[in-house]
């Protein structure tokens, strides 16, 4: 749950931001960084919001936090809000990251091209599979889980993504905090315990088809409905969808 933040800074400082702020400061970048490709040096923030998939008044909102407000009759300078929002998440340089199960997903996310382009990069892999160690994956080498402490140490990693089966994921967990990972993306499905200091995004894809099998099945329900009584219930369902997003 969010808390109430500070207003806005002008200056290099690290802006405190609210979490719903945080979660969409990536949406805009992709689609400022896709602006930029097809040659735009300005946007309004009509077109960010629809490039990005937000309301243009929560757009202006979550950019005043940084202290942007664009100028009227021109917008926001395209290159300048790339460089605000790639500084408040700490994208000014390529961070390092380990990949820990390299199985089918695993795999998959070691071959993923589209890390280096958003500012990270692959650093390590580990598996605890001895028939995995020693394999090659887009350049690089899987090594044993025991290894851990000395590559995270080599390698300055503080971030780490957990890709296991759920009943290894708190043990690589545990083995991460304690080499000096301070940030986990965890594919697994299960929930970790970490200390204090240490954050946990997970990524659940089951829950998140199980997410819009709810919504397939709201919209059938409300489809029977008849007439007006079904078109007042979708509009409240759409205004309770945006007010969540809030």
């Amino acid at each position: 749950m969010s808390q109430q933040r500070t207003g806005p800074t002008d200056g290099p400082d690290f802006p405190d931001l609210p979490e719903a702020t945080v979660a969409r400061l990536p949406e805009y970048l992709r689609a400022l960084h896709h602006l930029a490709e097809e040659g735009h040096d300005t946007v309004s923030s009509e077109g960010l919001a629809a490039a990005a998939g937000v309301n243009s008044a929560k757009l202006r909102k979550d950019l005043s936090h940084l202290g942007r407000t664009g100028t009227r009759g021109v917008g926001y300078d395209v290159t300048l809000l790339i460089d605000q929002i790639e500084q408040v998440l700490g994208l000014t340089h390529r961070r390092a990251v380990a990949l820990v199960g390299v199985g089918n997903l695993g795999h998959a996310l070691a071959g993923y091209a589209g890390f280096g382009s958003r500012g990270f990069r692959i650093a390590a892999l580990f598996d605890a599979d001895h028939g995995r160690v020693g394999e090659h994956i887009n350049g690089l080498v899987v090594r044993h889980i025991d290894d851990l402490p000395e590559v995270v140490d080599e390698e300055s990693i503080s971030i780490a993504v957990i890709a296991t089966p759920a009943h290894a994921a708190q043990n690589v967990a545990d083995r991460l905090v304690a080499a000096g990972v301070t940030s986990v993306l965890n594919f697994a499905p299960c929930v970790l315990n970490v200390p204090e200091g240490v954050d946990v995004r997970k990524v659940d894809l089951a829950i998140e088809l199980q997410i819009l099998s709810f919504h397939e099945h709201r919209k059938s329900a409300l489809t029977a409905l008849p007439g007006r009584a079904g078109q007042d219930l979708q509009r409240a369902d759409r205004l309770g969808a945006e007010a969540v997003g809030s």
